[in-house]
């Protein structure tokens, strides 16, 4: 069965990030990041809080690390990926503020550009 899928784009520096993920984890978000295109959610992905309705990020602990890739589904027709990055446990559970700034300037750009 062909699914009806939306293209996935990246920023730049949010795919040059995501490629130095160890493979095993590549794998696991771009499966991910295949069902948000065909319009489902992954288990592993949630809403972030403070940044608007469809972004999402997508959480994996694998093996001792822990991996985060952020995607917006309602910028253009694409669905946008314009965060990847290691979680450090400094905070816990919540993303550090420093990638949510990272995050808000990304989308803010990219809305601007495909204005």
């Amino acid at each position: 069965m062909v699914r009806d899928s939306r293209q996935l784009s990246w920023v730049k520096a949010a795919r040059k990030e995501f490629e130095k993920f160890p493979l095993g984890a590549r794998r696991e978000i771009e499966i991910a990041l295949t069902l948000a295109a065909e319009g489902r959610k992954a288990d592993t992905a949630k809403p972030v809080k403070g940044l608007g309705s469809g972004v999402f990020e997508i959480a994996l602990a694998y093996r001792s690390d822990a991996y985060r890739v952020v995607y917006a589904v309602q910028i253009g027709e694409a669905i946008w990926v314009v965060h990847a990055f290691q979680k450090k446990s400094k905070t816990g559970l919540k993303t550090p503020k420093a990638e949510i700034n990272v995050i808000r300037t990304r989308l803010k750009r990219l809305k601007e550009m495909l204005r």
